[in-house]
């Protein structure tokens, strides 16, 4: 896999595209072999492979990091889980995995109501679907809960009075995540079909689009 000609958009796209329930790479294999970069091509290569091979790692990281900060504060630890659902909701496989067991639990109490929290059905335009579908959670666009969880969370950041305190979790989740991509190297050699061919099936669902 050449990494140095995929760029910062495709590795967005991917990353929004895969499968979110992938579990994170053992904690064995996630702090070992640090070496560093020879050079920019060789750092921004390894930058993007190891955000794409382990993107759990890091989402926990950061969410553990943010936890951490505010052990004290059960206001600011509901703010953590707002910020990470409203970031969640941005992978496709969560939204869709999260609007159809909350439609299914919906459908058990009340059918009806199950059924008005269907999403909307997609226009034809020139005798064709449009090629690329949007993403719906209980009836509404994505981009509304993500809107929603977004505004609570900074709600109940400014309530725990934290603001000051979460921007340094952020920082140092941040940093921590950029160092650790940054010197890993890629662990490929064990598992270099099975990434390859994950990637790839990524790179055709939205290549075809």
């Amino acid at each position: 896999m050449d990494w140095s000609s995929v760029t910062a958009e495709d590795l967005v796209d991917a990353l929004r595209e895969v499968d979110w329930s992938t579990p994170p790479r053992p904690v064995s294999e996630f702090f070992s072999r640090f070496t560093v970069p020879r050079s920019y091509s060789k750092w921004t290569s390894r930058l993007k492979c190891n955000l794409y091979y382990y993107r759990t790692n890091y989402f926990i990281l950061v969410m553990f990091i943010l936890g951490m900060g505010f052990l004290r504060k059960p206001v600011a630890i509901l703010a953590a889980l707002a910020t990470g659902l409203s970031i969640a909701f941005l992978n496709d496989s969560f939204a869709v995995n999260f609007n159809e067991k909350v439609t299914r639990s919906v459908r058990q109490f009340s059918p009806h109501l199950a059924a008005k929290l269907r999403p909307p059905i997609t226009p034809v335009i020139r005798g064709r679907p449009s090629k690329r579908k949007s993403i719906h959670i209980c009836g509404q666009p994505r981009w509304i809960f993500v809107l929603l969880f977004s505004a609570v969370s900074c709600v109940l950041w400014l309530t725990s009075c934290s603001l000051l305190t979460v921007l340094w979790a952020l920082l140092i989740g941040l940093i921590a995540t950029l160092l650790h991509a940054s010197f890993r190297i890629p662990n490929l050699k064990a598992r270099m079909n099975t990434f390859r061919e994950e990637f790839r099936a990524v790179w055709r669902n939205y290549s075809e689009l």
